[in-house]
């Protein structure tokens, strides 16, 4: 218990060092309806989570905080940038319980104010020459981060086109696709504070496995949530997922083990916009009913044992025990 409250301080930690640091780019612009729309999202909030993976593994292989803290800020700065474009494709109009930027902006400065997050990740990965960094370190910090959003492009386009399809796909590519849109960015951010660390190629790829296998856990966990959460918690619509066609481990694991009654009732529902509450929520049941809900649950911890088992390379430290307890906080969240 003792960790998981230092884990919960420390996550808070990292979170008020993040918001200040990105703060001190958006407040002399507020009056900017740019900047305001591109610090919508990140003014809402956040678990902040990518940023911890940034300076704990940073602090994993000796590093410090204020070494990593650039880098972590521009991790967050683009996942949040993959978000406000996410909710333009997916419509969605809620994002961290309040609305989405292209639901009080428009479309078009949604857009722009993605882009304007994109452009400023790199702005910020120069700053790491302020905390020493060789010339060489930061060009491989600024290669991975390109890499990653190509990566995450990839991953986004293959969930739209899931989406839109009316045929199911299978386990192995549901999981293909998470990889690329959700686990690679765990994955370069655990990388990214390993590099900034000064760690070597040995240890850099441990915490790589450790992040990617975190980020499958927490997509796969994102899911269930999404399901079983409430607007309240989650901040955004409960079944939305199964509204927009979503085709989640869950579905397809339904999918593949219900009756044909079963099936028809959720292909009835599955990617109906003008679904009811009450037809989601029947919906939801036969998914718990046929077992899918704890078949994914299993999954994501079966990610969790393998991300435990990559830091067992690492050597003992408290920022090592934060990384194992933020791997069962993963799967044990409710948010």
């Amino acid at each position: 218990m003792a960790i998981l409250t230092q884990l919960t301080d420390e996550i808070a930690k990292v979170a008020l060092q993040i918001n200040n640091y990105i703060s001190n780019i958006f407040k002399p612009k507020e009056g900017d309806v740019l900047y305001q729309a591109a610090y919508h999202l990140l003014k809402a909030g956040g678990k902040r989570l990518r940023p911890f993976l940034v300076i704990k593994s940073c602090e994993a292989v000796g590093g410090s905080a204020d070494m990593a803290l650039p880098a972590a800020a521009a991790v967050e700065l683009l996942h949040n940038f993959t978000l406000i474009h996410d909710d333009v494709m997916d419509q969605d109009v809620l994002r961290r319980g309040v609305p989405t930027v292209h639901t009080l902006w428009g479309v078009p400065m949604a857009i722009l104010a993605g882009d304007l997050l994109f452009a400023k990740v790199f702005e910020i990965a120069l700053d790491l020459r302020s905390r020493g960094l060789s010339a060489e370190t930061i060009s491989s910090i600024v290669s991975e981060l390109a890499k990653v959003t190509v990566t995450i492009s990839e991953g986004q386009s293959l969930d739209m086109s899931y989406s839109l399809d009316k045929k199911m796909i299978s386990e192995h590519e549901y999981l293909n696709m998470i990889s690329k849109k959700t686990a690679a960015l765990f994955e370069s951010s655990s990388a990214i504070g390993a590099m900034v660390g000064k760690a070597d190629e040995v240890t850099i790829s441990a915490l790589r496995d450790y992040g990617f296998s975190i980020g499958m856990a927490f997509q796969i966990k994102d899911d269930v949530l999404g399901i079983t959460s409430t607007e309240e918690t989650l901040g955004k619509p409960i079944g939305s997922d199964i509204r927009g066609g979503k085709k989640t481990l869950i579905v397809i694991h339904a999918l593949n083990n219900a009756s044909e009654s079963q099936r028809k009732e959720i292909l009835k529902v599955l990617g109906n916009q003008n679904a009811t509450k009450q037809e989601i929520l029947k919906v939801i049941n036969l998914l718990a009913e046929i077992g899918s809900v704890a078949y994914a649950e299993s999954k994501a911890r079966d990610f969790i044992n393998n991300a435990k088992k990559a830091l067992m390379k690492l050597p003992d430290s408290n920022a090592k025990r934060l990384l194992e307890e933020l791997a069962t906080f993963v799967v044990e969240r409710r948010l």
